[in-house]
């Protein structure tokens, strides 16, 4: 998949973020925080702060204990809430960890990650 459209109303409490196959037709929004939409939109534009934020301290401690932030999956769709999974290699072994789509989100475009979306949930969302 790929972060194809950020929307950010900056008068809303939600925020939405659209992903769409590379090789596919099917796309999704999930809805998101507004700290969450501008860490996403800042990396994607390229613009780092002076001082790293939230995501990039994340990105920085598993860099300096020696892992890889490999890739993310959304693993799962219930109750209208999405469920995410970070997969970092550390020492030769794949950990992985749950997070909340829209910080798995910002931490693959931040380290440039893929991003991975089960096909039952896909399959879910065209239904």
């Amino acid at each position: 998949m790929q972060l194809s459209r950020i929307i950010i109303n900056e008068n809303a409490d939600q925020q939405y973020i659209f992903l769409r196959e590379v090789d596919g037709e099917r796309s999704f929004a999930i809805v998101i925080g507004l700290f969450e939409a501008t860490s996403i939109d800042r990396r994607v534009k390229g613009n780092r702060g002076p001082r790293p934020l939230t995501h990039d301290l994340i990105a920085n401690i598993v860099d300096q204990m020696g892992g890889e932030i490999a890739e993310v999956h959304i693993t799962e769709l219930k109750d209208a809430t999405y469920f995410a999974k970070l997969k970092i290699i550390h020492n030769g072994e794949t950990l992985e960890v749950d997070s909340r789509p829209s910080d798995a989100i910002a931490l693959a475009v931040t380290v440039n990650a893929p991003i991975y979306v089960v096909e039952d949930v896909l399959e879910e969302l065209v239904d």
